[in-house]
């Protein structure tokens, strides 16, 4: 003879409910909703920051051809790599680490960007992938445009 509790486990017809199952704990989640609100914004910007992605030389291109203005589109998408990736050298010089390229003292104009990254692939014709991303040939440009005197 079974007992209430024990038929209110199962399902009629003797299986084990998928439903039915613990619900999970998430003590990181809340332990920081209990510490400050500032830990939350924390998570979330930690959450957002996993979620991007690089675009790719083949995506870039794809805009430049396919949709109407893309090429203002690529060019303020390339303006932003380079601004990045000048403000990563800038940390990495911060935080005692050897810079990447060293501009001493030149700036570098919105226009610079397109060129910087058309002559990177020109340079090295063949070595870049399409799929490998814009940061990278960036990144590169700046450093083999502006080395530094070690």
């Amino acid at each position: 003879m079974s007992t209430p509790r024990a038929a209110s486990r199962h399902p009629p017809g003797g299986g084990a409910s998928r439903l039915a199952k613990p619900a999970r704990r998430r003590p990181l989640l809340n332990a920081c909703l209990r510490s400050s609100p500032g830990c939350l914004a924390w998570l979330a910007l930690a959450l957002c920051a996993t979620q991007a992605s690089a675009m790719s030389i083949r995506e870039l291109r794809a805009i430049e051809q396919l949709q109407a203005n893309g090429d203002l589109h690529a060019q303020y998408y390339l303006i932003g790599v380079m601004e990045g990736a000048l403000e990563a050298n800038a940390m990495a010089q911060r935080n005692g680490r050897k810079p990447l390229f060293c501009l001493q003292g030149r700036r570098l104009t919105p226009q610079t960007a397109a060129s910087l990254y058309r002559a990177e692939l020109l340079r090295n014709e063949g070595v870049y992938e399409a799929d490998m991303p814009v940061e990278l040939v960036m990144t590169n440009a700046l450093s083999s445009s502006y080395r530094c005197a070690d």
